[in-house]
C-alpha cells in the first residue's frame, strides 16, 4: 500500500521516525490519532473508546511501551487486548500503522478538522468535500469565500452565511465543547514537547475543562514543524492549528526577551490578564510580576482579575493518603492488595478501600455479609504492609429518605464512610439538599463524595444548596470532597473557595478504580489549588492518627 498523501508533499513525523525511535509519547499520539479516525469512520464507539484508553494508559508509563511490545508483555497492561497489541507491534516495528494510512485516505482528517472547527459534522465535511473535489482546508475555505457551497444540495443561503460567521472567527476558535482535563493537558503537553515549546491555555490553569489551548515558544521555526505534528490536521490562515476532532491549538512565536510575558497572557484568563496590563516585556514570568510590583501567582488562580498573594497552596507532596479508592469487590480492577502496594509506591501513609453499596444499582455493591469477609481481607494485607494502613471504608449510598444502604451496626466497624448520592440526582434543590444533610448527620459518615454529581460535558451539576451542606458540615464535622476522576472533578474550584471560606474542610481523592488511577490525586489537588486551598485545609495532608 503507498503511503498517504500529505501537506507539502512532506512525509508525516511518524513516518521520517526510524524504527525503533518511538516513544511513549508518540505512540499514544498515533492511538489517539487512529481512534479519532475510527469515530469518524463510523466504528464501533467501544472500539473507538479502547483505543483512546490505550493512548491514555500508554502515554502514562513509566516503561518504554516499545520494550514492553518487544518481550511480549504489552498484554499484561489492563486493556491491550490482541488487537490493540497488533497495532503496536505494527507501529513499533514499522514507524506506522497501515489502516490508519488507509482511514486518513478515506476520512480525509484535514477537511473533517476544519469542518468540525466551523461547526459541520464529519459526515456532512466529506459530503462538501466529495460535492465541490475538494479535500484540503485551504480549498474549504476558498469554497466559503467564493460562495461555492450553495451548489451542494441541501446547503443554502444561512448555512453559507453560518459557515462564513464560522471562518471569520477562526481568529480565535473555541471547539464545540471543552475537553475533560486529561485530554486537554494530554493534547497541548504533546505538541508543546514537540516543539520545545511551553503548553499553555486553559490546561495550565488546570481547567476542569478546557476550549483554549496554547503553545508558546520562542523558535521561529515552529510553525512549519507544528503544521506537520501528526496531531495537527490542519492550520487556519492565523496559524490555528486544528486536531482532526475540531480542536483549535493556537501557537504563539514570542522573542526571548518577552517569553514571559507571552506565556503569562497565554495563561491567564482575559479579565485576569487585564487587570494587570500594561504588561512590561520580560523573559520570564516572575520577571513580569516582579517589574509589576504584584506577587507572583501560580497558574490555577489567574482566573479572576486580582494581584492578591497568594497563600501557601496544597501540593501533591502533602498528601498522606488516597480516602477513596475501588477495588474488584464491586466495580474496580484491582484487588486490595494491588491498590495498597499502588498507594505504597506513591509514599502514602494510608488507603481506604471504598467500594460500592448495593443500592448504587448500575455496579455491583457491598452487602453488610461483604463488608465483613472484605475486612477480613484488609487485615490480612495489612499484616503483611505494616506500617502501611489499609482503611476498611466504603462508599455508602444515600437512599431517597436520606436513610444511608447499610445499617449503623456494619457502620461503626469502618475506618472512613463516604456517603455519596447516585441516582436521582435531577430532584428538586429543597428534596435533595434534605436528603443529602440528612445523610451527613449520620454519626459514621466522615465525607460526602462528589456533592455536585455533575460528569463534565455529559451531566449538569445536581442542585444541591451547598450553602445549608456547608452549615451541616461544620455541624457535623463532615468533610466534602474533590473528588479527581477527570470527567467529575467535583467539588469544582469555585466550590472549594466557597467551602474553605466558610470553615469546611475537603478531601482530595482520586475515586481510583485501578492502580493507575491513583495518580488522578494530582487533578484533585490542582482542583482544589483553583479554590485557594492550602494543606492545612485537607483532612488527608494529615496523618491517619490525626
Amino acid at each position: 500500500m503507498s503511503p498517504p498523501p500529505t501537506r507539502n508533499g512532506q512525509e508525516p513525523p511518524h513516518q521520517r521516525s526510524r524504527t525503533g525511535d518511538l516513544d511513549n509519547l508518540a505512540v499514544a499520539e498515533r492511538l489517539e490519532a487512529f481512534a479519532a479516525l475510527l469515530d469518524l469512520a463510523g466504528a464501533s464507539h467501544y472500539t473507538a473508546r479502547a483505543y483512546r484508553r490505550a493512548a491514555e494508559l500508554v502515554r502514562g508509563l513509566e516503561t518504554p511501551v516499545a520494550e514492553l511490545v518487544r518481550t511480549g508483555r504489552v498484554r499484561e497492561l489492563r486493556g491491550i487486548g490482541p488487537g490493540i497489541e497488533a497495532r503496536l507491534r505494527e507501529l513499533i516495528e514499522t514507524g506506522r500503522i497501515e489502516e490508519l494510512d488507509e482511514l486518513e485516505r478515506e476520512v480525509r482528517p484535514e477537511l473533517v478538522g476544519f469542518g468540525r472547527l466551523l461547526g459541520l459534522s464529519p459526515k456532512r465535511s466529506v459530503e462538501i468535500g466529495e460535492a465541490l473535489e475538494i479535500t484540503t482546508a485551504a480549498e474549504f475555505r476558498e469554497a466559503i469565500e467564493a460562495g461555492r457551497l450553495t451548489s451542494v444540495p441541501g446547503i443554502g443561503p444561512k448555512t453559507e452565511e453560518k459557515l462564513r460567521a464560522g471562518l471569520a472567527a477562526a481568529a480565535r476558535p473555541r471547539p464545540r465543547r471543552g475537553l475533560t482535563l486529561n485530554r486537554a493537558r494530554g493534547l497541548v503537553e504533546g505538541i508543546a514537547a514537540a516543539l520545545g515549546g511551553v503548553a499553555a491555555g486553559d490546561p495550565r490553569r488546570w481547567a476542569d475543562s478546557s476550549e483554549r489551548f496554547v503553545i508558546v515558544t520562542t523558535d521561529n521555526n515552529a510553525l512549519e514543524r507544528f503544521a506537520q505534528l501528526p496531531q495537527i490536521v490542519a492550520v487556519t490562515e492565523t496559524g490555528v492549528g486544528v486536531t482532526v476532532e475540531g480542536v483549535p491549538v493556537e501557537l504563539v512565536i514570542a522573542p526571548s526577551n518577552a517569553f514571559g510575558t507571552a506565556l503569562l497572557r497565554a495563561t491567564g484568563t482575559d479579565v485576569y490578564v487585564e487587570a494587570l496590563e500594561p504588561l512590561p516585556e520580560a523573559p520570564a514570568e516572575e520577571d513580569v510580576y516582579a517589574r509589576l510590583g504584584v506577587p507572583y501567582c501560580p497558574p490555577e488562580l489567574r482566573e479572576e482579575a486580582h494581584r492578591r498573594a497568594p497563600p501557601p497552596l496544597v501540593q501533591v507532596e502533602d498528601i498522606r493518603g488516597d480516602l477513596h479508592c475501588h477495588t474488584t469487590w464491586s466495580d474496580g480492577k484491582a484487588s486490595v492488595l494491588e491498590m495498597a502496594e499502588g498507594a505504597i509506591a506513591r509514599g502514602y501513609e494510608y488507603l481506604a478501600i471504598c467500594d460500592h453499596t448495593p443500592s448504587v444499582g448500575a455496579v455491583p455493591g457491598l452487602t453488610a455479609d461483604d463488608v465483613l469477609r472484605q475486612g477480613e481481607e484488609i487485615a490480612a494485607v495489612n499484616e503483611g504492609l505494616a506500617p502501611f494502613r489499609v482503611l476498611r471504608g466504603i462508599e455508602c449510598d444515600i437512599l431517597r429518605d436520606g436513610s444511608l444502604d447499610l445499617p449503623d451496626s456494619v457502620l461503626a466497624e469502618l475506618d472512613w464512610v463516604q456517603a455519596s448520592v447516585h441516582g436521582g440526582q435531577r430532584m428538586p434543590a429543597r428534596e435533595l439538599t434534605a436528603r443529602t444533610v440528612e445523610a451527613m448527620r449520620n454519626p459514621y459518615v466522615r465525607c460526602l463524595s462528589h456533592p455536585k454529581g455533575r460528569i463534565i460535558n455529559h451531566r449538569p451539576e445536581n442542585a444541591l444548596d451547598l450553602d445549608q451542606t456547608f452549615e451541616v458540615a461544620l455541624e457535623t464535622g463532615v468533610a466534602l470532597e474533590v473528588n479527581g476522576l477527570p470527567d467529575r472533578l467535583d467539588l469544582r474550584g469555585e466550590h472549594v473557595r466557597r467551602a474553605i471560606d466558610a470553615g469546611v474542610r475537603i478531601v482530595c481523592s482520586t475515586d481510583a478504580h485501578s492502580v493507575r488511577g491513583l495518580g488522578n490525586m494530582e487533578l484533585s489537588v490542582r482542583t482544589a489549588r483553583r479554590g485557594w486551598a492550602t494543606a492545612a485545609d485537607v483532612v488527608n495532608a494529615l496523618p491517619w492518627e490525626d
